[in-house]
């Protein structure tokens, strides 16, 4: 099936379309823009510079997508924004494409839900099943794993990672790294324990879940991290969702590690 686009939209030469791409009145599209099959812009929506849309794909009015990034450092360079399949976009959103400074991309990848207001700055790195609710920013080079929950209202400092199937409560300011499957909570981001709530939602076992509790308690046991890495028993690292903890935790990284209590 071919795409239909509004009369009152503006689609410059560059852009190509895939079948069944549906564009509603008022968009603006200029730029090396590739969009594939089966998504929407339902209205008013600006879209621009090199900019690759995936499938299945729906865009809210209002939102500016693979625009300039907000920051001093950017001179124009031909970076770009890559988004992947069946993520929703709703009111009011921008992203950013990347920088030269962070490795010129931006990328967004699949099934995600972008709430009212989003800000995703430049080069971060969104995965998969991840939920932002309104009004939530999230700063350069910041790097979201997959099945994160972010509530509304929060922003997340540049350069910080938050793991796998971790969940930040609404209006958290987010300056630390948080671990895969935590919770964390604040005014300055601290941790308030593993996010049971979400593992269940994904069927991890309960033995699993208690292993994961345990190893928490001793990696957080004192402010010395690697210390209490190193004296994890065996049980603990041959547990593959405690040795993603111990993985994230030992990465190279900018900002430190969120912990309990330090508000």
């Amino acid at each position: 099936m071919t795409s239909q686009v509004h009369p009152n939209s503006f689609i410059s030469d560059k852009v190509q379309l895939g079948n069944n791409v549906v564009i509603g009145p008022f968009c603006y599209l200029n730029g090396n823009i590739k969009i594939d099959d089966n998504t929407e812009l339902k209205s008013h929506i600006v879209i621009s510079g090199n900019t690759t849309i995936g499938k299945n794909n729906k865009f809210y009015p209002f939102t500016n997508i693979g625009c300039d990034p907000q920051d001093l450092k950017f001179k124009g360079e031909d970076s770009e924004l890559l988004i992947g399949n069946d993520n929703i976009f709703r009111e009011n959103i921008t992203i950013s494409k990347g920088t030269k400074d962070g490795g010129m991309k931006t990328i967004i990848k699949d099934n995600n839900l972008f709430m009212t207001g989003v800000h995703i700055a430049h080069d971060c790195i969104i995965g998969n099943n991840v939920v932002i609710a309104n009004s939530a920013a999230i700063a350069g080079h910041a790097e979201i794993g997959d099945s994160v929950i972010i509530g509304g209202n929060c922003g997340v400092q540049q350069f910080t990672r938050i793991g796998k199937l971790a969940m930040i409560g609404g209006m958290t300011g987010v300056s630390r790294d948080v671990i895969p499957y935590g919770l964390s909570l604040g005014n300055r981001n601290y941790l308030d324990g593993i996010n049971i709530v979400g593992l269940r939602r994904k069927k991890v076992s309960n033995k699993d879940i208690i292993c994961l509790s345990d190893a928490y308690k001793e990696i957080f046991k004192t402010e010395s991290l690697n210390e209490n890495l190193s004296r994890l028993n065996g049980n603990f690292k041959d547990n593959i969702f405690v040795q993603e903890i111990i993985d994230f935790i030992n990465k190279d990284k900018k900002r430190p590690i969120c912990t309990p209590n330090s508000k």
